[in-house]
């Protein structure tokens, strides 16, 4: 099938034939029909595979139409994110795909100034993109209309649980029209996703390309033990030996990826890291340096994971595991996007067989580490004994939902 026929806009498809877009994929051709008939919809489908143009060429199209009859003025769309990067991404997105159309897309997410983000808005805004705490804000101080929205999107709405937004998202959808379309996106899905979905959606169409919960197919896996004292050598033995130019490394702390950072520039990689902790001018500056090449390796915490989008992008390596399984998913998601093959490597020491088994559970896929000449882990040493469990992701989404009642503290939002 090709976009012509899912109801879109001349317009919008000759848009899409100037960015070489010749067929749908498959979260495309389910979605796009569905949002344009103004549904409630809850869709999941793999990292990398279109999902941000299967909510906004519909929606971009309903503005289009809205201005045309001047039957709505005002913010029309809104689209909610848990990091600045993906809300970047996804505000880029929408000035792309509605390039020529005269529709305003604003972005706004915290760390910036939001004397820009306000001049912005007051140029005129249809289509804003924005991080939940910023909006909040905005809405908090009457900076911000939205008494005339008709669409929120919620991207990546398990990341909304994980990092503590529920909260600031049930103080926003109290400000929203009672009346509207709510669409959830994201590559994974879980039991506390679909109960919250049941207070926000009405009747939705649930859109499942995939398996839920899958990895890319075209992503290679491969699990590497090792012993913790020697990660970082094996990292860089790894870069150098196979000359690879531009690969992304996920830490669990801001502190680690900066120490990791430090390591692996002595080791004459040029590196820098990517966390919370910087400045946004940092971060853009890294990412975009990164891109260029002028970075080979970036360290990064899971702010990253949601929120950068490289062409290209070959290699991804965990140089510890996620607490979080599913997060497992969107790090090694980075790479073989659009169709394109990637190598995802993990690093695992015998304490942290947990996480992995975690991981192989949530994927449905039993992974075979290797041993590595040279770095292979020395078995007569007694092993640590582990670090106390983490909390597990539903009990975390549970806390943040309020629905534990051992606890009474609010969640902490990470950023």
């Amino acid at each position: 099938m090709s976009f012509a026929s899912l109801g879109l806009h001349q317009d919008i498809l000759n848009q899409v034939n100037t960015l070489g877009y010749i067929t749908p994929t498959p979260i495309q051709l389910a979605a796009i029909p569905v949002v344009l008939m103004g549904k409630d919809v809850m869709a999941g489908a793999q990292t990398g595979t279109g999902k941000t143009a299967a909510f906004a060429l519909p929606l971009l199209q309903r503005v289009k139409h809205n201005k045309s009859t001047n039957s709505v003025e005002g913010v029309q769309v809104l689209v909610l994110t848990p990091t600045r990067e993906l809300a970047q991404q996804v505000h880029a997105s929408f000035v792309k795909y509605g390039q020529g159309m005269s529709i305003h897309s604003v972005v706004a997410y915290g760390g910036a100034s939001i004397n820009v983000q306000l001049d912005a808005l007051q140029q005129g805004c249809d289509v804003l993109v924005a991080t939940p705490g910023r909006l909040l804000e905005l809405i908090m101080k009457k900076l911000i209309n939205v008494s005339a929205l008709q669409t929120l999107v919620l991207d990546e709405a398990d990341r909304m649980l994980d990092m503590g937004f529920i909260i600031d998202i049930q103080r926003i959808l109290k400000n929203l029209p009672q009346t509207r379309q709510t669409l959830f996106f994201s590559a994974t899905f879980n039991d506390d996703i679909f109960a919250l979905s049941k207070t926000l959606l009405k009747e939705p169409q649930l859109i499942e390309v995939d398996s839920r919960n899958t990895t890319a197919t075209q992503v290679e896996q491969r699990i590497y033990a090792v012993d913790k004292k020697r990660k970082s050598a094996l990292l860089s033995f790894l870069i150098g030996s196979k000359n690879w130019q531009q690969v992304l490394i996920f830490t669990r702390t801001k502190q680690g990826a900066d120490e990791l950072a430090n390591e692996m520039q002595k080791d004459g990689i040029a590196t820098q890291s990517f966390h919370g902790d910087k400045s946004q001018g940092a971060r853009e500056r890294v990412l975009t340096d990164f891109k260029a090449g002028k970075v080979r390796a970036l360290i990064a915490t899971d702010v990253a994971a949601r929120g950068i989008d490289i062409e290209q992008l070959q290699y991804v390596i965990n140089h510890e595991l996620p607490y979080n399984a599913e997060d497992y998913i969107h790090r090694i998601g980075r790479t073989g996007r659009a169709g394109t093959k990637g190598l995802a490597i993990s690093l695992v020491t015998e304490a942290e067989r947990y996480l992995l088994t975690d991981i192989e559970k949530l994927v449905g896929e039993q992974f075979l580490p290797q041993w590595l000449p040279g770095f292979e882990p020395d078995l007569t040493k007694t092993l640590e004994a582990p670090k106390k469990r983490e909390p597990s992701k539903k009990e975390l989404r549970a806390k943040a939902l309020g629905l534990s009642a051992s606890s009474k503290k609010k969640p902490k939002r990470k950023y």
